[in-house]
């Protein structure tokens, strides 16, 4: 199998240390060869950087690629964001000849080359394509019998020509793998919209990025589901604060407990609610974590 090195980004070591942890108890008990990849910078951030400056981007997103390069390895992320970013870079420099040269002028100075030698893997690409829903159902021992709604979120699918992952309207590699560990992958309306989180909207038009992710939580609600699963920290984060904002805002109390797909997957292969800290979520669902021990203790 695949050889890959852990790229984390930002958000999850700065909020959400619980993925990071639910990500290597999940690789380890898969037997997933994996490492860390030190030194790593910011992705940097598709939504905005790229678009005010291209080259700097691609500076900063080829160096991160490099350092898994020297190490003979693939790239894998758990964030939608960081998998956008350093694929679309890694995808523009294997194709463009002039960009990888002026690239590399910039790497130079610090003493590093992009070869385009590895790939940028996500997750939820990666164990649908190399271990497959039915070898992962193989290896679940604790099956999740819980109603799911399932979040994909922009990058992970967008732009198709690149992700090759199927339908973008109504994609269905990710609930094949949710249903593999045991949970029913429940359809909702505006399940494809986007969270708000992204493109800048969430740090330069909170309101509005309140408005959205308050729209999809109705959605949601209505589906009756025990739980959001997401594929990306930033979603997991719109989702999850996002709740404490809207009921402070706008007296809402939703109370959906957000779980990162890598966290999902942690309980079904045996580890408790609080080995894949769902328990330092800001959303505290005290009847969900007590459903999460029933089904993981039985």
């Amino acid at each position: 199998m695949t050889k890959l090195s852990l790229f984390l980004g930002c958000i999850i070591p700065n909020r959400y240390p619980g993925i990071e942890k639910a990500t290597k108890l999940c690789l380890g008990k898969l037997g997933i060869d994996c490492t860390d990849l030190k030194g790593a910078s910011c992705c940097p951030a598709p939504g905005v950087f790229r678009s005010f400056d291209k080259a700097t981007w691609l500076a900063l997103a080829s160096r991160n690629i490099v350092l898994s390069e020297e190490l003979g390895r693939d790239v894998l992320t758990v964030c939608n964001g960081c998998y956008g970013s350093l694929a679309d870079a890694n995808h523009e420099l294997k194709e463009d000849a002039a960009l990888k040269e002026s690239t590399n002028s910039h790497l130079e100075k610090i003493g590093k080359e992009f070869k385009g030698a590895a790939e940028v893997r996500h997750i939820v690409e990666f164990l649908y394509d190399e271990l497959g829903p039915e070898k992962l159902k193989e290896m679940v021992v604790k099956p999740l019998k819980l109603r799911v709604a399932l979040h994909y979120g922009c990058h992970l699918v967008k732009p198709s020509n690149e992700r090759n992952l199927g339908s973008v309207e109504r994609p269905h590699f990710f609930d094949e793998l949710v249903e593999a560990i045991g949970a029913k992958s429940v359809d909702y309306p505006d399940k494809m919209a986007c969270c708000g989180a992204g493109g800048g909207v969430r740090s330069g038009l909170h309101d509005t990025a309140i408005e959205m992710v308050n729209h999809k939580l109705s959605r949601i609600q209505d589906a009756d589901v025990d739980c959001i699963v997401d594929a990306c920290p930033f979603c997991h984060l719109q989702f999850d604060g996002g709740q404490v904002e809207i009921k402070e805002k706008l007296g809402i109390d939703y109370s959906i407990p957000v779980l990162h797909y890598s966290q999902l997957l942690g309980l079904a292969l045996g580890f408790s609610p609080e080995e894949v800290g769902i328990d330092l979520n800001l959303v505290r669902n005290s009847e969900f974590l007590e459903k999460l021990r029933e089904l993981t203790e039985e």
